[in-house]
């Protein structure tokens, strides 16, 4: 393994000066029936103003890696073998001896070391302001004084491009941005000047654009810094876009590692090769790849006119309007019979409120939705009663975002994908059996499966049984809101696959809500780009993705990482900027 770990030594710059190096790390879990080898025999070195991204799907360990590097582990978490030397100009320290709260490694964590986690909400205090957070940090690992400390802290969130810092210093967690959350969390992480950033995908919960100017701003901060930094991801496109090198890891060991050109040009693994064709692969249209025919022209399945959501309208003092937010502003559309149209847009842009707002699960406050059943028979769904509303939901169906979040963990598989037909009394008795048994079969799960709870399946299984259960009653629409959101690259482009799939078989429409462009891309026929509540473009997918006419658009997809390091989108992209 010493030869790896020589051969990324060589394959990045020589000049550059190494900070860390981990050599033959091995890490164990006890758990009580038996013992998890969660990391084997990894090596590699971070270097000095240079970027080394692990990458691997969830459960390769990777983050148990990163983790491993500060001690941070669970209580049953053991470091059985290796060194991890992190060395200073006059100094060279073996991590994997301290003790946990040794003065050594204190100092180390945060101080020559500082860390990024992947969500900002969970990692950052509800009840301290951002800046008593950042000033704890400067003043843990600084002589300074609380007062000098302030300034230093105001410094920082200068430096990360928060506006007004010297106000939103005494602001609380809840009141930034996800993309704010992310930048408070990288001025903590810069309080100690530290010689190495280690970042666990420090963009995953964030939108396209939000991602592209975080991803910048961490890596000026570097190069400006100084920095070497360990980037933790399972984006192919973002390694792309900042990686000098890549170590690849699948099932706890590192299985390539080299430049990051030589990685994505020269692949050697069978698992690196996979990895980046299903990468690839989502940088297609399925119309391009099928070579499908158009949908004919046919009535509409769904109409939308002039959909609006307004909170808060409010009437306060003296008659005045306290507060409106247009969530969803005057928004019209049709969908036609098998057709995928994608809803794409930033955090906040009212994508998800216009699917709630189609299924009637939030009112509109103006504006209607005609649908047209399987007899051709109009019913605007915006008068429906409560009887005429189980109907329309029968035909209209929705597939959630979280695999884990969605299904009840004290139901089994059979019970989960059984529950819609029970309701609507469609099933009964061993016909309802043998449905579910198709269903799991349709969406390419073991029928034998179906009395497991959902703590026994991967991600992309507990998907296959939201799709299979959003699939019960023989919808004619489904309404799938950021339904890969949570899975790994491989395993999104195996779900999309599915759902193209069936509906194939079953002349489904869907809405395909996404800030995911790529995904959108390949599963799309047709695209609505929604930014404030508006759209404002709507198009055939390929001409959107490739040739967007509005400025927004434009942003949009210049913000999309690129998966070749040789053409960099990301560096060149659009900035838009709001008028009026």
């Amino acid at each position: 393994m010493q030869a790896v770990t020589d051969h990324l030594t060589h394959a990045t710059d020589d000049a550059a000066e190494i900070v860390m190096s981990v050599e033959h790390l091995s890490l164990d879990f006890h758990l009580r029936t038996n013992v998890l080898h969660a990391v084997r025999d990894v090596s590699f070195v971070l270097r000095r103003g240079q970027t080394l991204c692990l990458v691997g799907e969830s459960g390769s360990g990777k983050s148990v890696t990163a983790r491993a590097l500060l001690r941070i582990l669970d209580k049953n978490g053991t470091i059985t073998n290796g060194k991890i030397l992190l060395r200073g100009k006059e100094d060279e320290i073996d991590i994997a001896p301290l003790t946990e709260r040794s003065k050594e490694l204190l100092h180390i964590r945060g101080g020559r070391v500082g860390l990024i986690f992947q969500e900002p909400m969970s990692s950052l205090s509800p009840v301290h302001t951002i800046g008593s957070q950042i000033i704890e940090a400067v003043l843990l690992h600084r002589a300074m004084s609380k007062k000098e400390a302030r300034e230093e802290a105001i410094e920082l969130l200068r430096q990360v491009e928060i506006p007004n810092p010297d106000k939103m210093i005494d602001r609380y967690t809840f009141e930034f941005s996800g993309g704010m959350r992310q930048r408070a969390m990288i001025a903590m992480a810069l309080a100690a000047d530290p010689e190495i950033l280690i970042a666990d995908e420090p963009t995953t919960a964030l939108d396209v654009t939000t991602q592209a100017e975080i991803l910048d701003l961490i890596r000026r901060l570097q190069v400006s810094r100084g920095m070497a930094m360990l980037l933790i991801t399972h984006d192919m496109g973002v390694v792309a876009e900042v990686a000098d090198a890549v170590a690849v890891m699948h099932f706890g060991r590192i299985v390539e590692q080299g430049g990051v050109e030589d990685i994505f040009h020269n692949a050697k693994h069978p698992y690196t090769k996979r990895l980046l064709a299903s990468t690839v692969k989502l940088e297609q249209s399925h119309l391009e790849r099928d070579e499908a025919a158009a949908p004919e022209k046919a009535e509409p399945v769904l109409q939308v006119r002039n959909l609006t959501k307004v909170y808060g309208s409010a009437t306060g003092w003296l008659g005045k309007s306290t507060f409106a937010l247009k969530a969803v502003d005057d928004v019209s559309f049709d969908l036609m019979p098998g057709e995928n149209l994608g809803i794409v847009g930033e955090s906040g842009s009212g994508k998800t409120t216009l699917g709630r707002l189609i299924l009637r699960t939030v009112e509109p406050t103006s504006g209607a939705v005609a649908y047209h059943d399987a007899d051709g028979q109009e019913k605007q769904v915006t008068e429906l009663d409560q009887a005429g509303m189980r109907e329309f939901h029968r035909d209209v169906r929705l597939i959630f975002q979280d695999p884990f979040a969605s299904l009840n963990p004290r139901m089994t598989v059979r019970q989960i994908v059984a529950d819609p037909m029970i309701v609507s009394g469609t099933h009964r008795g061993k016909a309802l059996e043998q449905r579910v048994a198709e269903l799991l079969e349709l969406v390419g799960l073991d029928p034998l499966t179906m009395e497991r709870y959902p703590h026994a399946f991967s991600g992309g299984q507990r998907q296959r049984i939201g799709i299979a259960r959003a699939l019960a009653l023989d919808p004619r629409v489904i309404i799938a809101d950021e339904a890969t959101a949570a899975l790994d690259v491989s395993i999104r482009a195996q779900i999309l696959d599915l759902l193209l799939d069936i509906q194939k078989r079953l002349q489904l429409s869907f809405i395909f809500i996404s800030h995911d462009i790529s995904v959108v891309r390949y599963f799309c026929d047709r695209v609505a780009v929604m930014h404030r509540g508006k759209i404002v473009e709507l198009g055939d997918a390929e001409q959107i993705c490739t040739a967007p006419v509005e400025a927004y658009t434009k942003s949009l997809i210049s913000a999309v990482p690129n998966p070749d390091p040789r053409h960099k989108r990301m560096m060149h992209r659009t900035r838009f900027t709001a008028q009026g």
